[in-house]
């Protein structure tokens, strides 16, 4: 039986995967033999561009770890990353049509699966894109895998969203992934630097979160964090900033049951909403 495609938010634009190719948890195999030249071309011109922007507002981990996905002039293989990433951390990377349910998602973290769409955008598409795809994945997303304490976060994250998804809580959940895993800035020796995927392949975005006057940027609380709603075809308005990894891990050990019903309680924060007596971090 064919797994049903999945949509971004509320777009009625159907998906672009061919989510036929998917097995029922919703991974298949990277069709390594259908990219084109200009697919692996325009791998190629967005790697450049981004990790030339990298200096100065990437966390030194990310910067440490993005030559462990290998090949940058072609799109790499994902047994090939897999060797490396295994041995790192004990995970992998598997291939998805594009974007999967909730209850599909945490388990393949909860197991120490990453997710990575396995098309690439079009030329058109060069500076923006509104779904992920193999590019936002692989540069994003997977450098942190090898990161031992990240990387356990990633996993731990995973085990808690199939315990959210029985709670009903998934979505003061998924503000969580948004704002450390996509959109999250740490503070470093040299100042604020992201760590999150889609600031760090996003040319306008990076420089943005980490320099501009225009957002807020306040440290990390679990409950700030889940009432906060946020953009997905925009720059974000706030930014959530932890000292270490390791603040992240440790964030998720207990149990959130109590969490979210405090959670509930409570209205929810827009975007843009300030918080009284919050503490605010400078540029």
């Amino acid at each position: 039986m064919a797994v049903e495609p999945v949509v971004y938010g509320a777009s009625e634009r159907p998906p672009r995967g061919d989510y036929g190719r998917a097995g029922a948890d919703y991974t298949c195999a990277q069709d390594y033999d259908s990219y084109t030249a200009a697919d692996h071309d325009t791998y190629r011109r967005l790697y450049e561009r981004q990790a030339a922007l990298l200096p100065g507002l990437a966390s030194d981990a990310f910067i440490a770890a993005l030559p462990s996905l290998g090949v940058k002039d072609r799109i790499p293989r994902f047994e090939e990353i897999n060797e490396r990433l295994h041995q790192a951390t004990g995970w992998e990377i598997v291939g998805v049509p594009g974007l999967i349910p909730e209850v599909p998602f945490f388990t393949l973290l909860a197991n120490r699966k990453f997710p990575v769409t396995d098309w690439i955008r079009t030329p058109q598409e060069f500076d923006y894109i509104v779904e992920p795809d193999i590019f936002h994945d692989l540069f994003g997303h997977v450098p942190l895998l090898f990161n031992p304490v990240f990387a356990d976060y990633v996993q731990r994250y995973g085990q808690g969203g199939l315990k959210a998804n029985e709670r009903g809580a998934c979505e003061q959940l998924s503000r969580l992934y948004w704002y450390t895993i996509e959109f999250g800035l740490i503070r470093e020796r040299d100042g604020l630097r992201a760590y999150g995927a889609g600031i760090l392949s996003s040319s306008g975005e990076l420089r943005y979160a980490v320099t501009s006057p225009e957002p807020q940027r306040v440290p990390l609380a679990l409950e700030r964090t889940m009432r906060t709603r946020y953009k997905i075809d925009s720059f974000q308005q706030t930014y959530f900033v932890i000292d270490s990894f390791q603040q992240l891990f440790d964030m998720t050990a207990p149990d959130f049951a109590p969490v979210y019903e405090r959670v509930k309680a409570l209205p929810e924060l827009a975007a843009d909403e300030a918080v009284p007596g919050e503490m605010a971090i400078a540029a």
